[in-house]
């Protein structure tokens, strides 16, 4: 932890940028096994937001953060772990903007996820609660994903040229109780993206649908 910083407040309280951005923010996290779906199911959850609801998203992918915050890391379980420390740290950053961050992160590592969660709890100074954090699974079995297999990782994984990949030689931990559950096999994108839009309008934190 550095030493000799100090916390710098905004003008704004969160409410009062909320208010003016009309808008809350929030971070709407993504996990599952590689082909699960994640980054189909949130390019057009931001597609959505943007244009149906006139929600200011913005989307965080696993693959593609890493080609620049990330390009420093591998995937061994530690570097795993500070991939998604660092993410999460980013999404509460947009969150904070009265954003809605879309995350889309195999994350496997359960205790990792509940670290991106507590992060958006803590209060910050001169605030009245933590942000929301909307843990998504899209749950697939790892059959169907390496079925699936777009971009041929399972079969590497299989041969032996991946090392610790998730779902074959490394574990994912499946969410116990996330905000959303959807079991994408045979699924309409529509429908998997209406369920996580359903879950925001029943917490009010989206605006009203444009008519």
């Amino acid at each position: 932890m550095a030493t000799n910083i100090t916390f710098h407040a905004s003008a704004l309280t969160r409410d009062e940028r909320n208010t003016l951005r009309n808008q809350k923010g929030l971070t709407i996290w993504l996990t599952g096994l590689s082909a699960s779906g994640k980054s189909t199911i949130a390019v057009e959850l931001e597609h959505q937001l943007l244009r149906d609801r006139n929600v200011h998203a913005y989307r965080l992918d696993g693959d593609n953060i890493r080609f620049g915050l990330n390009k420093d890391l591998g995937f061994s379980e530690t570097d795993r772990n500070e991939n998604i420390r660092r993410i999460a740290e980013v999404a509460k950053l947009f969150a904070d903007s009265s954003s809605v961050a879309i995350t889309s992160f195999i994350s496997p590592y359960r205790k990792d996820r509940d670290t991106a969660r507590q992060l958006h709890e803590v209060v910050a100074p001169g605030e009245a609660t933590g942000l929301p954090f909307v843990e998504v699974y899209i749950d697939v079995p790892v059959e169907v994903a390496e079925q699936r297999d777009p971009k041929g990782l399972y079969k590497k994984a299989r041969e032996g040229i991946i090392k610790d990949f998730t779902g074959i030689s490394a574990p994912y931990e499946a969410p116990v109780n996330p905000e959303v559950h959807i079991k994408n096999v045979d699924l309409p994108i529509p429908e998997a993206v209406k369920q996580i839009i359903d879950y925001l309008d029943s917490k009010g934190y989206l605006p009203p649908k444009k008519e």
